[in-house]
């Protein structure tokens, strides 16, 4: 296995408890919890793991390939990074080291408009690669801005988010302070205290904040303030009125992401888009939200050969991939495990946690016996 993999950490459960004994309690809960009761969250991956897959040992076979295509582009394996919001509280300069072991193993990583680095530091970091996130903007003009941005760090894809029409009702990050308006309690004060390289590296990093979003930023804003300027400057509702400018404006590749109906899917082909994402924010926005897992598979086999069906939400590990690659999927994203990868290693967990996924699939393609990732359907078990 390749020097990246640490051993001690083979599976994104022990990078997990590693994770939440160095990352301060409310920066933790707001990685890791999901909303209301934590249903949703529970549902998506429990679900996945109900899949079933046969293999063949008896045929003739060749060396099991984990190369894929998606969007006319070819990656190393079937899965990459989603895009996550305030990368660097979880962990410091985290959607660095994350955007830089995508690149080095050829795999994409999307950059949310509100995590805590710039279009343009990820462009420079993955050459021209990484993809990204759009968080609606109410007005044009900011829009317009942010698309130029990343059409002229050539960022490959655009990424819609549709699925957060509201804030989440989310008690930990409500407990914690982490709700918008934030503020920075004296529990949160002393749990900084508590994890010091934690609070070694936010202080060479420094305090995160949304980077793309600086240079529209009031100067001067206290917390409160801020919380209240991206409340009325960003708007979650996506309509075809919403949508079609962007789709005019944008040359690459368009990709919805949050569809979880059949409705959904068949209006963003209506509406011109190159793929979707099927997805339920992690868990974090509906806990009444049917599994990511059942949504793909109505999905997948509707509309599977009009549009490009990718999946998050819910997977943790190769198995789990393998399982929603077999479901119908063309490409599957995580976020969790990545920045439970880096809290619990720093600078070598995109690595890491990349090495260890790969690793992980691979050895569900040779169990199996499948040769080729668009293969793996024909290893489903239908129950």
């Amino acid at each position: 296995m390749a020097k990246a993999f640490n051993p001690k950490y083979p599976s994104t459960y022990d990078l997990r408890t590693r994770a939440k004994k160095r990352i301060p309690k409310f920066a933790f809960e707001y990685l890791d919890g999901g909303c209301n009761e934590d249903v949703s969250i529970s549902r998506n991956t429990e679900e996945i793991r109900k899949v079933q897959l046969q293999p063949r040992y008896l045929r003739n076979r060749g060396i099991s390939a984990t190369k894929t295509k998606v969007l006319g582009m070819e990656f190393d394996t079937p899965f990459g990074i989603a895009p996550v919001g305030l990368q660097g509280l979880m962990w410091p300069n985290s959607p660095e080291i994350l955007a830089k072991a995508a690149f080095k193993h050829n795999i994409p990583f999307i950059l949310s408009t509100v995590t805590t680095t710039n279009i343009e530091r990820a462009s420079e970091l993955t050459e021209g690669k990484a993809w990204f996130q759009l968080y609606n903007p109410a007005q044009d003009e900011l829009r317009n801005a942010i698309i130029d941005r990343a059409a002229a760090a050539e960022c490959p894809v655009l990424v819609l988010l549709c699925d957060v029409p509201t804030f989440g009702y989310r008690p930990r990050d409500i407990r914690n302070g982490l709700a918008l308006p934030p503020k920075m309690s004296v529990a949160n004060i002393l749990q900084i205290l508590g994890k010091p390289t934690w609070a070694i590296n936010t202080l060479k990093h420094g305090q995160p904040t949304f980077e793309t979003l600086r240079p529209y930023t009031p100067e001067g804003l206290n917390l409160k303030q801020l919380g209240q300027f991206m409340d009325k400057t960003f708007s979650g509702r996506l309509n075809e009125e919403r949508i079609k400018p962007i789709r005019d404006k944008w040359k690459g590749k368009l990709v919805l992401k949050g569809v979880a109906s059949l409705q959904d899917t068949e209006d963003a082909i209506r509406f011109g888009f190159d793929g979707i994402i099927v997805s339920n924010h992690g868990g974090r926005q509906l806990d009444a939200a049917e599994s990511t897992i059942s949504s793909l598979t109505e999905i997948a086999a509707k509309y599977g050969n009009q549009i490009e069906v990718m999946m998050d939400s819910g997977l943790r590990s190769g198995p789990d991939i393998a399982r929603v690659m077999a479901s119908g999927a063309k490409f599957t994203f995580m976020g969790r495990p990545f920045l439970y990868g880096c809290g619990a290693l720093g600078k070598q967990g995109g690595d890491h946690t990349i090495t260890m996924l790969k690793t992980q699939f691979k050895q569900v393609m040779d169990q199996l016996c499948c040769e080729r990732v668009e293969d793996l359907p024909n290893h489903l078990i239908i129950n």
